[in-house]
């Protein structure tokens, strides 16, 4: 997993505004995927979307050298494939390591 800190940065506000959670949750979660992550430092500006998160993340994938991009984003889904980075839904990364498991 890739982590930028603009990503971060807009998960954390996410999960205050929407789920309402509060600043020691926050604090736990973003020390959590800090330790999960592989940080990143996009030194790169994407603008292939109207939605800017959206770009920080194909910043950070791309920078990154991610594998894929897994998203729920219909407007990422719809690209497909960035960069060379193949972008699908959640249910497709877990159709894909079913089938992974059972070679």
């Amino acid at each position: 997993m890739l982590l930028s800190e603009p990503l971060l940065g807009e998960l954390l506000g996410v999960m205050g505004r929407k789920f309402l959670r509060d600043a020691e949750e926050l604090s736990r979660l973003a020390v959590f995927l800090a330790e999960l992550a592989e940080p990143i430092d996009p030194q790169l500006h994407i603008a292939a979307l109207s939605d800017e998160p959206d770009n920080r993340v194909l910043e950070c994938a791309v920078v990154g050298r991610a594998a894929l991009i897994v998203t729920g984003d219909s407007a990422m889904l719809r690209l497909s494939i960035f960069e060379g980075i193949p972008i699908i839904t959640l249910r497709e990364l877990l159709k894909r390591l079913e089938h992974n498991g059972e070679d």
